[in-house]
């Protein structure tokens, strides 16, 4: 039982490409005001796909359903085109995974981030370029009224990511979606979006769906992480106690696989995850991970208990 509503509570989320597989079984997300919850796992297991979910924005002959998905109490499973756009990018924001191509090359990114406030606020177009000003110099771009005036590829790609950030702050969203926004980054360049990221979220009070694979990041700034593996959420629990008590085997092994300076000696192997992701077709039972799991039992092929700690801590397996 929860205490108070989510801002975002989604229940049983399915997704299908084509009638014969379902990319994402059942996943469920609460992301709680004014913290962040991080999804991880490997590429290929969904997380981006349940992102563009949320936020309708599937590509075209996608069919999803869900027992609920809600915002802030709001049923926008059943909401039409129209209703939906409006909600999206003014209450709910996405940071897309790659900002080259998530900006338009033929439009300067004071137009197309001034566009924003004006389709949601009604505003004119100068009342947008000065909110994308004062925004850009809030994500730390010098200049800001410089680089209003010029093109996506004038821009290196951290400048990219602090306009795409930046632009999907112009309407002081509640709920912001980042999808995977340090991947393309420089190390250096990394850390100084995730302390961005943390320092908005403190500033003003966004709840963060960050989209991963970099459990270095999930350290850094996750209150909450769900662990998705072939289309599904095989484990959830806050982060501190996911990584001091990972129960499912999937989330051991990516744990494993993370280097912890003190404790691997110079020239041993990294820990790895043997075998493949299977193929997630209809009449698929049992646990996907099975074939690559060493407690794997016949039991694994049949079907898979869902565990509750009692405390919030939840995952998929037979083991306890």
């Amino acid at each position: 039982m929860h205490d108070a509503p989510a801002l975002l509570d989604v229940e049983g989320l399915r997704v299908r490409f084509n009638p014969k597989i379902e990319a994402i079984r059942g996943v469920s997300l609460r992301v709680e005001r004014g913290q962040t919850h991080c999804v991880v796992g490997e590429s290929g297991c969904g997380k981006s796909v349940s992102a563009l979910a949320v936020m309708g924005l599937l590509a075209r002959g996608a069919k999803r359903h869900a027992a609920h998905m809600r915002f802030d109490g709001q049923d926008i499973l059943g909401l039409s085109e129209r209703d939906l756009q409006k909600l999206r990018g003014d209450r709910m924001a996405m940071i897309f995974q790659e900002p080259m191509t998530s900006l338009n090359p033929a439009y300067t990114v004071g137009s197309q981030m001034a566009e924003v406030l004006v389709r949601h606020r009604r505003v004119s177009k100068q009342q947008g370029l000065d909110r994308a000003a004062e925004l850009l110099a809030k994500v730390g771009i010098t200049a800001p009224g410089m680089r209003l005036a010029q093109y996506p590829h004038q821009l290196s790609g951290g400048l990219r990511q602090r306009v795409m950030i930046a632009m999907a702050l112009m309407c002081d969203p509640e709920l912001l979606i980042a999808d995977e926004p340090t991947t393309a980054l420089d190390v250096t360049v990394q850390a100084q979006i995730l302390r961005l990221l943390r320092d908005l979220q403190q500033e003003l009070g966004l709840a963060i769906l960050l989209i991963t694979h970099d459990l270095g990041v999930v350290a850094r700034i996750a209150h909450k992480v769900s662990v998705m593996y072939a289309g599904e959420v095989v484990e959830s629990a806050s982060a501190t106690d996911l990584f001091a008590n990972p129960r499912h085997p999937y989330t051991r092994g990516l744990l494993a696989c993370v280097p912890v300076p003190g404790t691997i000696k110079r020239g041993e192997p990294l820990g790895s995850i043997p075998g493949t992701v299977p193929r997630i077709a209809d009449g698929f039972v049992g646990c996907g991970f099975r074939d690559r799991c060493v407690h794997a039992m016949p039991a694994c092929a049949i079907s898979v208990p869902s565990r509750d700690d009692g405390a919030g801590h939840r995952y998929l397996c037979h083991l306890q």
